[in-house]
């Protein structure tokens, strides 16, 4: 489905009336160019090419390697998977990527990352043409501080208050934001809990993104099943890339399992 440059869609780009779930279960590989080299990039682009992953996000909380726009490039002559960015600030914006996570932290109350880094980089998002996929991101405690946490000054939601967590996404889909992005943080020592992302889920009906702490096919299989939309692995994919293939073939088994007449 074609999407106009500059209007927010979810980024699954599905019509508001499918079922959350009908939906196919996406896979998404985070890649943070601080953590990434020429080689390294390749073996996991072949892992993904040959194992159905759907989404590279590119990006991460601090970006101290000015070779992000390289790897983009890089990226986008290799392979065919879409590219979006995951942006710690307006500094980070690329127009040779697939998109862009308009993220606000909508559980923090810090304004900067609310709308004031939005409002300063704007007219660089409109003039880059890029598809935005409006999104509230959601900071969930997993054990140890994070980066992201650090960098925004906020306090992440508790890990065992899924009824915070989905007031909150309730309230930032009524705001209009067409995501939900969940997420423990780079490092976490443990993931989310699926009686979480089940509150969140059954709170809302856009998409729901989660990631964070995911290092096994159990933890994966957990987070699906209590209705992730979008699974996002990264830090353990840096040191592990044969995870790739465990995690998809968990995809796999749900997908398999829907209707082909469902959505895809």
């Amino acid at each position: 489905m074609p999407i106009h440059p500059h209007r927010s869609s979810n980024l699954l780009s599905i019509p508001d009336a499918t079922s959350p779930a009908s939906r196919h279960k996406r896979l998404a590989v985070l890649l943070d160019p601080d953590h990434l080299t020429v080689a390294r990039c390749q073996e996991i682009l072949a892992l993904s090419h040959k194992h159905g992953v759907d989404f590279f996000f590119m990006g991460g909380s601090l970006i101290s390697n000015p070779d992000q726009t390289s790897f983009v490039s890089f990226i986008k002559q290799h392979s065919s998977i879409p590219v979006i960015l995951f942006p710690s600030s307006g500094l980070y914006i690329d127009a040779k990527a697939d998109g862009l996570l308009l993220l606000s932290l909508i559980s923090g109350r810090n304004p900067d990352f609310l709308i004031g880094q939005h409002v300063a980089a704007a007219p660089l998002l409109k003039s880059s043409g890029l598809p935005l996929y409006s999104t509230g991101y959601m900071l969930i405690d997993s054990g140890r501080q994070t980066t992201a946490s650090y960098m925004s000054g906020t306090t992440p939601i508790p890990h065992d208050k899924p009824s915070i967590a989905a007031c909150t996404a309730l309230a930032g889909e009524m705001l209009g934001l067409q995501n939900i992005y969940m997420d423990g943080g780079s490092g976490a020592m443990y993931p989310i809990s699926p009686a979480m992302i089940q509150a969140v889920r059954q709170a809302v009906d856009v998409p729901v993104i989660v990631g964070g702490g995911v290092n096994t096919a159990e933890k994966a299989e957990a987070a699906w099943k209590a209705g992730a939309d979008v699974l996002v692995v990264g830090n353990h994919i840096e040191k592990s890339p044969q995870f790739i293939a465990e995690v998809s073939e968990v995809k796999h088994r749900f997908n398999v399992a829907l209707p082909q007449t469902q959505e895809a």
